[in-house]
């Protein structure tokens, strides 16, 4: 055993970094119960109550708005004219020894106390709706795919068997979803199959272990990629038990790369199916408001109003500066100042990434704003990083349950997102418009002649889109359209 000192370069999560992401992909009504839970544990923390409807001026002898306290609420704890130990150690107690005399949940003003009634009002009047289940969120991913019937039966019989409260792993084995009797070419399928459904999002979904879960989650490139094979393979639950020492022995790793590389595998997802288990979602509330100046250009604006405007007590700062003040007392400033302004940091952050993604977003899809869903573009978050220049993990968290409303309805920020083909001209086109343009195909056609499948992949190829013709039997069926034969009107046919 020796002493040495080495240069390392290593990626490390840093807390303030962790709690920016988690601010990030908090929506509105999230990140307002944060911002209570955090003023209810970090008594430095204030905040500045707006009133939107109220008049911008106030008489001289009234309390400004921005500031709806009294002269009494404004009253410390501590007794600026003694300052002394007892008065601190009674600041540190306030909550259980005296509540009424510091804690302003129990003198809010009057639009305070509208504000929470009408937000109470508000969840209870919007009706609940359930989310995307964990199979239909991938059997719709499967219906955007262009692969044999077969393949994709098999791939929805595997779907079936995963469940959310399980974290979407593959628990049946791949042979009992076979038929009796199977042969070696359905065993060939089936892994065709399984493959198929591991590459659908969230990624590592179908998995049929915790090692091949988060090896699906790892690609070259990754920091340490091949020191994290190593471990996932053959020593998690050394990991588990933490016994890093036998894992150093057996690799040859050091005890901090080993410790680096536990952290990064912490950033994987265990359980990719357990984002779905969530049997409601909240009221859509939007996040942003998109607005259209005159010239037809489009902005956006975070719908934020009721986030409270947070500051760090002016009483605090000028007690950290006060040579009265005792050595416990300046440590416990010292660390809920940090604590509070890592919050504000975050909080501005998530509102100026959230605005540039947004307003980045918006910019692309302009078409699909101005004329409708038939003019969506394909776009992908990784377009959207590059050019806010952001990793794509970011736009990721940005995104997340986060809603806009626009000319067009409050629609989710995912949904601007959409895959897509490309014309015979090289031209994106997205699969949205595809089957917007299937429908309208159909609607038009002469019922007593409808057009079959085959003459739909002609009439498309017509209009610049190449698509194959089990691809728009499949797009007909999942749209609820019955076959040619199903659409003829006898009364139309000529006898």
């Amino acid at each position: 055993m020796g002493l040495q000192a080495r240069q390392l370069q290593t990626q490390k999560l840093a807390p303030r970094m962790i709690q920016s992401m988690e601010i990030l992909q908090l929506p509105s009504l999230a990140l307002q119960e944060r911002i209570e839970q955090e003023m209810n544990e970090n008594p430095l923390l204030e905040q500045q109550d707006v009133d939107p409807l109220a008049p911008e001026e106030t008489p001289d002898d009234e309390t400004p708005q921005g500031d709806t306290r009294s002269e009494n609420e404004k009253e410390l704890v501590v007794d600026n004219d003694h300052d002394n130990q007892e008065d601190f150690e009674r600041l540190q107690n306030m909550i259980s020894e005296l509540p009424n005399t510091f804690d302003d949940s129990f003198k809010r003003s009057a639009n305070r106390i509208a504000e929470d009634a009408d937000r109470r009002h508000d969840l209870m009047a919007n009706a609940v709706s359930r989310p995307e289940s964990l199979n239909d969120f991938l059997l719709h991913q499967l219906a955007e795919m262009d692969i044999d019937d077969r393949v994709e039966q098999v791939a929805e019989r595997i779907v079936s068997t995963l469940d959310a409260r399980d974290g979407g792993y593959l628990r049946t084995p791949l042979l009992d979803l076979l038929p009796a009797g199977h042969s070696s070419e359905d065993i060939e399928l089936a892994e065709t199959a399984l493959k198929l459904v591991q590459s659908l999002e969230p990624t590592g979904i179908a998995a049929r272990s915790l090692s091949e879960c988060l090896l699906m989650q790892i690609k070259p490139g990754f920091p340490h990629f091949e020191e994290m094979q190593v471990l996932i393979e053959s020593h998690l639950e050394d990991l588990a038990e933490n016994r890093l020492p036998q894992i150093a022995k057996k690799t040859g790793y050091s005890i901090e790369l080993i410790q680096t590389v536990r952290e990064e595998l912490h950033m994987l997802n265990p359980k990719p199916g357990a984002a779905f288990m969530e049997t409601y979602v909240p009221n859509v509330t939007p996040d942003i408001i998109l607005e259209q100046d005159d010239s037809g250009n489009y902005k956006v604006r975070l719908d934020d109003d009721r986030v409270p405007q947070l500051f760090i007590s002016e009483y605090y700062r000028k007690r950290l500066q006060d040579p009265s003040a005792t050595a416990a007392e300046k440590e416990f400033i010292k660390n809920k100042i940090s604590g509070a302004q890592w919050l504000i940091d975050s909080i501005e952050q998530r509102r100026s990434t959230l605005t540039k993604v947004s307003q980045a977003i918006v910019e692309h899809q302009k078409a699909f704003l101005d004329e409708g869903p038939e003019a969506i573009e394909p776009l992908k978050m990784q377009q959207i990083a590059d050019k806010v220049g952001v990793h794509v993990t970011t736009v990721s968290r940005a995104v997340d349950d986060k809603w806009i409303q626009t000319p067009r309805g409050i629609l989710p920020l995912k949904r601007f997102f959409v895959g897509g083909t490309q014309t015979e001209d090289g031209e994106d086109v997205a699969w949205d418009t595809i089957r917007l343009k299937l429908q309208d195909l159909i609607d038009k056609e002469d019922k007593s002649d409808p057009h079959s499948d085959e003459r739909l992949v002609e009439e498309l190829k017509k209009a610049g889109m190449t698509v194959a013709r089990r691809t728009v039997t499949k797009y007909r069926k999942r749209m609820g359209i019955p076959s040619s034969r199903q659409r003829r009107d006898w009364s139309l046919v000529k006898k």
